[in-house]
């Protein structure tokens, strides 16, 4: 079977039945014991906490680094891929801290729709608002999970109301919980009218749903608190004058999104969210290159990195470059163009990964997400082709809100810092600027959390104390314009510029009015808050 694209272009089955998606939500939401979950449901891990590590050490499979580990917190963003039923899924966690705004948004880009985990108690937070905003931009479809119904939480209509007056989203919930908190024993489901009931006994499990209908159990039916079942009746009543029947297009569009209520920690849930994800969930789209749009069923193999991760693995000193492949069927051993370096290489030791679990590929498809070691030649933005000149757009560098002076305690290991901050900016973990006077080394973050990381990592990884001290600088631009300006420019402000990593100008901002009095002084320069990002 084969499905007509619009453009004559017939899409592979094996296309059609890919599905990338991301979960977001706010910390503390439940993201990554959902991400487990998932993964628990779909059989690709036997229990939630699995262990992995030689040391048989118990943690969250999704979360590898250190940091992560010590706070419960995942700062980076991993892809995993899985068979369930029909479909191949591949996940890509994010990262569930604010600071990490910017590698989240670059995730974004690789995904073709996301579930919103909220939770319960909490309903809409402020970071769920501003990935919500990312993925409106993107015109994603969100698939929406109410986290955390065994616990106590808002009303089921305030959450319903919140959602669709906060985001400006029709909702469509698809099951409806039946009592809250402690009371809380399952969700009636919209469409076949029947209660799934939670199993509070196991955690750790696949567990199997024990299903009743209310019109045919008359016995056990009369075990639920009436007082409850009255309260879900109403609330089915509300919902239903209150709320959209599902519609698919409307989903698609990201103008509507069904809503799931469960329990993760519970698995409950969990299965109909996953279901859904494969039957709602659109396949690979088309991507916006700089010269047309590249669409997945086409033959010939083109991809992004959106992601560039070091030393995932203390027993793999390697990078590896995060590709979501846009078109075409790829094999192991087939030559791909870099498109930045004009250089045709082979791909002998592609890989996919169940969190740090790598395997090596034979072949993947449009939508897949595929790791491609190496040793530092790949940059966040680069295109692969099999021969075109392709360089696919919308993938940003944000200007950093706080930056700190950088220096190795022991100077004699200064060439060792320079390298470490090279990789990270190449990575995009961090912006490292270089002063033109003084050579003055600075690293541009969102938030003081990926400071810690970076001080972790290169301890960790590079063996060089580092500290950081305070600057006189508030912000970054980067600057653009005709040449004989931007010469001007920099004559009259040297002392507050610098290059990137990409030997790119970039004007410093000590005070607000810096950046005022230069646009009216330079009419004709651009300060750019964000810039494409190189590849």
């Amino acid at each position: 079977m084969t499905f007509d694209s619009g453009n004559s272009k017939s899409i592979p089955d094996e296309i059609l039945r890919r599905r990338t998606f991301a979960i977001i939500s706010h910390p503390d939401a439940g993201k990554t014991t959902l991400t487990e979950k998932i993964l628990l449901q779909a059989g690709a891990i036997n229990m939630a906490g699995q262990v992995r590590a030689k040391a048989n050490a118990r943690r969250t499979t999704s979360d590898f680094i250190a940091i992560e580990k010590a706070r419960g917190i995942s700062v980076s963003t991993s892809a995993m891929s899985f068979d369930f039923k029909h479909f191949w899924f591949n996940l890509v966690d994010t990262p569930g801290h604010d600071d990490f705004s910017e590698d989240t948004y670059r995730t974004l880009t690789a995904v073709d729709f996301v579930v919103m985990v909220i939770d319960g108690a909490k309903g809409i937070e402020s970071q769920t608002k501003k990935l919500f905003e990312i993925c409106r931009l993107r015109d994603l479809p969100i698939i929406t999970f109410c986290n955390k119904m065994d616990r106590e939480s808002r009303d089921v209509i305030e959450i319903i109301d919140e959602i669709q007056e906060d985001l400006a989203l029709d909702v469509s919930p698809l099951n409806c919980p039946v009592g809250l908190g402690k009371d809380f024993i399952g969700c009636y489901h919209m469409e076949t009218r029947i209660i799934e009931l939670i199993d509070r006994q196991n955690k750790n499990s696949k567990t199997e749903v024990t299903t009743l209908d209310p019109k045919h159990n008359g016995k056990l039916f009369e075990k639920i608190n009436k007082k409850n079942w009255e309260k879900t009746c109403e609330d089915i009543s509300m919902i239903k004058s209150l709320t959209s029947p599902f519609c698919k297009s409307e989903f698609l569009k990201g103008s509507l999104t069904p809503l799931f209520f469960g329990s993760a920690i519970f698995s409950f849930g969990v299965s109909n969210l996953l279901d859904s994800i494969g039957t709602l969930g659109p396949p690979p789209k088309s991507r916006t290159s700089h010269i047309r749009e590249v669409e997945p069923g086409e033959k010939k193999v083109s991809g992004f990195v959106f992601k560039v991760q070091a030393n995932m693995d203390h027993k793999h000193r390697d990078r590896v470059a995060f590709i979501r492949l846009c078109s075409g069927k790829f094999r192991r051993g087939m030559k791909l163009r870099h498109v930045r370096s004009g250089r045709l290489l082979t791909i002998s030791n592609p890989i996919f990964f169940l969190a740090q679990d790598r395997n090596i590929l034979d072949e993947a498809w449009a939508g897949d997400i595929i790791g491609i070691p190496n040793h530092g030649q790949f940059m966040i933005g680069d295109s692969f082709t099999e021969s075109e000149d392709l360089k696919f757009l919308g993938i940003p560098s944000f200007a950093p809100e706080i930056l700190k002076r950088v220096s190795a305690v022991d100077p004699l290991k200064a060439k060792h810092l320079v390298k470490a901050l090279r990789q990270f900016a190449e990575e995009g973990v961090i912006k490292y600027f270089n002063t033109e006077i003084s050579d003055v080394k600075i690293v541009g973050v969102f938030g003081i959390l990926q400071l810690d990381v970076l001080l972790e990592r290169i301890k960790s990884e590079y063996n060089v104390p580092t500290k950081f001290e305070e600057t006189q600088y508030i912000g970054a631009r980067w600057i653009s314009g005709p040449e004989s300006e931007i010469n001007q420019f920099l004559d009259a402000n040297r002392g507050q510029i610098a290059r990137d990593n990409d030997e790119d100008w970039v004007f410093l901002i000590r005070i607000d009015w810096d950046l005022e009095k230069n646009k009216q002084k330079f009419p004709n320069i651009e300060f750019n808050a964000t810039k494409e990002t190189q590849g």
